[in-house]
């Protein structure tokens, strides 16, 4: 999350155009941008509920393990209960990973595809939250999370104000932030992960804003039409940051608000 800089991805050049046509092609570039995400997050719903469905048993009756009150079939054995679990949780990052080196080659229909494979794969990932903590929490919680991005995601898109500001600072809390999860890992406390959580609400509301800013000023600077092949990668890019921002936030939001399964 570096500072705004005029040609960050060399994703193209802009010709010359009228207003009419900048400020056209601009709501057409960020609504692409909010399409891709909602799928994005739909898909990984979709997903959690699926493999939630088929990890889940319905009683005790052959249940192959009980994590709290939860029984879970032999499938969720397997994914909640063995190093598979580990493999689960780390595959996002591995699309990350892939997404940071390849973007540039890829087709816009290859971008779009693989974001929503990780979509899928981040969703496999979450099924976790609906064991750990109560459907109607994680109901509340996605509807103050999708409120609260809406609304930061509309200030950072409006205000006049430049955010680019923002990013050093941000990534230098991210850091952090990754830095006391680890250690947390160890340490299991309650205050610091108290702590973390709330650093965490606010770093991603920040940077929600500030991810917003910069896909507009990377549009009105950088790109061409909005129906070109470098806008259309653009749009997955700025989705997949988007998503990101979104599930971090719900995930940070959950932790400070959910109510756990006992």
């Amino acid at each position: 999350m570096q500072q705004y800089n005029p040609n960050p991805y060399a994703w193209g050049t802009t010709a010359t155009r009228t207003q009419v046509e900048v400020d056209q092609g601009l709501r057409a570039f960020m609504l692409g941008v909010y399409n891709n995400m909602v799928l994005g997050l739909a898909i990984s719903a979709l997903v959690a509920l699926g493999v939630n469905k088929l990890a889940v048993a319905s009683g005790p009756t052959g249940a192959a393990a009980r994590i709290g009150n939860i029984y879970l079939t032999e499938f969720g054995r397997l994914l909640y209960g063995t190093p598979l679990m580990w493999v689960v949780a780390l595959a996002p990052l591995a699309f990350i990973f892939f997404f940071s080196f390849r973007m540039d080659r890829m087709s816009a229909a290859s971008a779009r595809t693989t974001f929503f494979a990780f979509a899928a794969v981040m969703g496999a990932s979450l099924s976790t939250l609906l064991i750990r903590y109560t459907g109607a929490s994680i109901v509340q919680v996605f509807f103050i999370t999708a409120a609260s991005f809406g609304a930061l995601s509309l200030w950072g898109y409006t205000t006049s104000r430049s955010l680019s500001g923002m990013g050093s600072f941000l990534l230098m809390g991210l850091i952090g932030l990754i830095i006391a999860s680890l250690v947390n890992i160890f340490l299991a406390s309650s205050a610091l992960q108290f702590a973390i959580s709330v650093i965490g609400v606010l770093i991603f509301a920040g940077l929600t804003a500030y991810d917003t800013q910069k896909l507009k000023e990377m549009y009105l600077y950088e790109l061409g039409t909005p129906d070109s092949e470098v806008a259309a990668k653009a749009s997955i890019f700025g989705a997949l940051t988007l998503y990101l921002d979104f599930i971090n936030m719900f995930q940070f939001l959950l932790s400070l608000f959910g109510n756990r399964n006992e």
